[in-house]
């Protein structure tokens, strides 16, 4: 901000806490007062830093947009999976006589126990059902 002209002079008037910020971090700086005044001055009523501003966040709602739709695609893949699998266990499973089903529900709780553990190996190596279904979709329509 160096220039052949001579500055001119202003005074204005500080919250003590704008002032007290003001001299911490010229003194941080090593810079003068009235350098980061100016400095700070010349940035907020600078007209591209608003566009600059605004062109940022428009990027991140962008970003924010393709990842919530993403997740919306997602949760919708997982109900109708669920959705479908329910709809085809109920109409293939026949159901048990009651001396049966204490057995069947045994049973059920260590499939369970077996699933889960299941589960957590698949979440944990990865890829997901997600990116496979992308994958074969994908695939498939260009084949």
């Amino acid at each position: 901000m160096t220039s052949s002209r001579k500055k001119t002079k202003i005074s204005v008037y500080l919250d003590p806490e704008v002032m007290q910020m003001l001299a911490e971090f010229a003194a941080r700086r090593d810079r003068s007062q009235s350098m980061v005044a100016e400095a700070a001055i010349a940035s907020f009523l600078s007209p591209d830093d608003a566009e600059r501003r605004e062109a940022v966040l428009a990027r991140r709602l962008d970003q924010i947009d393709r990842r919530i739709t993403r997740l919306e695609r997602d949760v919708g893949i997982s109900l109708e999976s669920l959705a479908v699998f329910i709809r085809f266990w109920l109409a293939t499973t026949p159901a048990l006589p009651e001396p049966a089903a204490k057995a069947a529900r045994a049973k059920a709780g260590e499939r369970y126990e077996a699933f889960i553990s299941a589960l957590g190996r698949r979440l944990a190596q990865g890829p997901k059902l997600r990116q496979e279904v992308a994958e074969d979709v994908e695939g498939g329509a260009g084949g």
